[in-house]
């Protein structure tokens, strides 16, 4: 920070990588490998279905990925059209867009910023609705569930920042015909890149795995059933994923107490506001906060504090490929202007969070005057 020149710059978010990934790499580089996947990306997919309790787990290359090939599993196709939040990633639509559907955006709950169902509206050629869990939170997905029954729906669960969490004691990312989870930097566990595909559909698991392979009629064999893609995961990036899955009580806990320690730090700030956040079964992906005073100002100050932060996505009825106006989307129009992402790398110190705090509040104490 200003005050102290010689520390270290404090980023938004970095990916944190121990000895132990490192001396795991080592032994599967030293082992022979091959790199592309193998034993090793079949162990990580069994982990990651064991630990949220799907029957099936599939890796690919990027949430993204990830998302679009669940979309075509589930029957996906031109002339249909997928109901999104209006307030996510804009791979979230853009997997729509590459399954050939077209995109119903919809408004946001302001006290979760998912998904509002009683704002849905449905056309005669919807047939998916994806629920995004933001930051790990979620409300009344039986509600979800049983609305997307009800109307003939698949639900796609868009789980990318939201591994670990749960809604009433179950994980997200299940409570779909699919959910989704990725593995960037920002995540509880990265890979560097990578999503996964979870589901309890033996026809939706064969499915995804055939079209990331090419649409191989077994892997290894170039006969093929129809179009495919190259979208195979690494070995080499598995082995980082199960070190850091070993380790996951511990990266749970960062996160949680990164997050506790800010809203105990700036509840007395009025110009800061925290969203409801159940921590006994929220992971926060990142601190998030609202702000009444100029963002901009806040982020350029922390700056200059050798501090980062990062603007909350802009709402994607904002977004060029997909702009249009502001009517219908009060809680977005409203709340992403406003937010901002602290810093919240596992592994940052009480004492970090303390300091940061306390330049949030000298900056936020300028403007307010």
């Amino acid at each position: 920070m200003k005050d102290h020149p010689l520390q270290k710059f404090i980023p938004q978010v970095e990916p944190y990588i121990t000895d132990a990934e490192r001396k795991k790499v080592d032994e599967y580089m030293r082992s022979g490998g091959w790199l592309t996947e193998h034993e090793k990306t079949r162990e990580f997919e069994r982990s990651i279905a064991e630990f949220v309790g799907s029957k099936y787990a599939v890796v690919v290359t990027s949430g993204t990925v990830a998302l679009y090939l669940a979309l075509l599993a589930c029957g996906m196709k031109s002339g249909q059209s997928v109901v999104v939040p209006d307030y996510t990633m804009i791979a979230t639509p853009n997997s729509v867009k590459w399954a050939g559907a077209d995109v119903i955006l919809t408004d946001v709950q302001r006290q979760t910023l998912c998904l509002d169902l009683s704002e849905v509206k449905l056309k005669p050629n919807t047939r998916a609705l994806m629920y995004v869990s933001m930051n790990g939170r979620a409300d009344k997905l039986n509600e979800v569930v049983e609305f997307c029954h009800a109307k003939g729906l698949t639900l796609i669960e868009d789980a990318a920042q939201s591994l670990a969490s749960k809604w009433r004691g179950k994980y997200l990312g299940t409570f779909g015909d699919a959910g989704v989870y990725s593995f960037t930097p920002h995540k509880i566990i990265t890979t560097g890149q990578g999503g996964a595909v979870v589901t309890n559909d033996k026809e939706i698991y064969e499915k995804v795995s055939s079209l990331k392979d090419f649409s191989r009629v077994t892997p290894g064999v170039d006969t093929h059933t129809g179009m495919g893609f190259n979208f195979k995961f690494t070995d080499l990036q598995a082995v980082i994923g199960l070190e850091q899955l070993r380790k996951i009580n511990f990266r749970m806990k960062s996160r949680r107490d990164i997050y506790r320690w800010y809203r105990e730090e700036l509840s007395d700030v009025r110009s800061v506001e925290f969203l409801e956040t159940d921590l006994e079964e929220v992971i926060p992906w990142f601190a998030d906060v609202l702000l009444s005073v100029p963002r901009e100002a806040v982020a350029s100050s922390l700056k200059e504090h050798g501090i980062g932060s990062r603007p909350f996505y802009p709402p994607i009825h904002t977004q060029i490929p997909y702009a249009q106006s502001d009517s219908g989307f009060s809680v977005t129009t409203e709340v992403c202007p406003r937010g901002l992402w602290l810093p919240s790398s596992i592994g940052l110190s009480h004492g970090q969070v303390v300091n940061i705090s306390r330049s949030i509040k000298r900056v936020i104490r300028k403007l307010e005057h």
